[in-house]
């Protein structure tokens, strides 16, 4: 058994006793391998996200927090590859690091030929690399906390002429533009609604200052000529 194939089996493994240990030695002795290699096993499986602990002591060993993980899956070898293809295309999205630890959950979850099946077929997909010098902005984690934990942000702006300002604003929302990612804002220097661009954010800091119930409906967003969609699931 490859080291691949060998880390879906002790994940699947630790699912099905689950609350229960399985300690090193058994893992080891089942397969066929020493308790080191088994110890470095697991802890790229946690590295990768997989909720693995270990309780040590005599009678310790390691278990899988089924609150954490997801059973077998249904989802086809293309579905999983379909996901595999978005990401990719979406390096600068939204939480795409969260995106890509979801996707190693779900192929973990998978029964092992789906998930053989998906791994051979993303092989058979590429895409190819644009070759301008420039490269697409990211969102910064800081901006992306701020808005999942709805959290007040302060950052230096600085607009078209380059003049730098100090903004506190309330995040409501993050926006992909013509010019690239956003975030939707109540700006409490201008007292409104504003759109920054998340490449003229400099020195952004997250404070924990919780922000005040207020939504985009209550704001007067001025985007003309633009049909604002907000991402759903489903």
């Amino acid at each position: 058994m490859n080291r691949t194939d060998r880390l879906y089996a002790i994940v699947e493994d630790l699912r099905a006793i689950a609350p229960r240990l399985r300690t090193a030695r058994e893992l080891a002795d089942r397969y066929e391998v020493s308790t080191r290699t088994i110890e470095r096993d697991i802890s790229a499986l946690q590295q990768s996200g997989v909720p693995i602990y270990a309780d040590v002591g005599r009678r310790g060993g390691y278990a899988l927090d089924k609150r954490m993980s997801l059973p077998p899956l249904n989802f086809t070898a293309a579905e999983s590859v379909a996901l595999a293809v978005a990401l990719e295309r979406s390096l600068d999205s939204p939480f795409a690091n969260a995106g890509r630890s979801a996707l190693r959950k779900i192929l973990a979850a998978m029964p092992e030929p789906d998930a053989a099946s998906a791994r051979e077929l993303v092989g058979r997909v590429g895409l190819i690399e644009r070759t301008e010098t420039g490269i697409a902005q990211g969102i910064p984690p800081l901006v992306e906390d701020a808005v999942r934990l709805r959290r007040v942000l302060e950052f230096g702006y600085s607009d078209a002429a380059g003049a730098i300002t100090h903004r506190r604003v309330e995040p409501m929302l993050l926006l992909r533009s013509k010019n690239g990612w956003c975030v939707v804002t109540w700006c409490r220097l201008r007292e409104a609604a504003r759109v920054f661009r998340v490449d003229r954010m400099s020195d952004i800091t997250l404070t924990d200052e919780p922000m005040p119930a207020r939504t985009l409906e209550s704001c007067d967003l001025d985007l003309p000529d633009h049909k604002l969609r907000i991402i759903a699931f489903g």
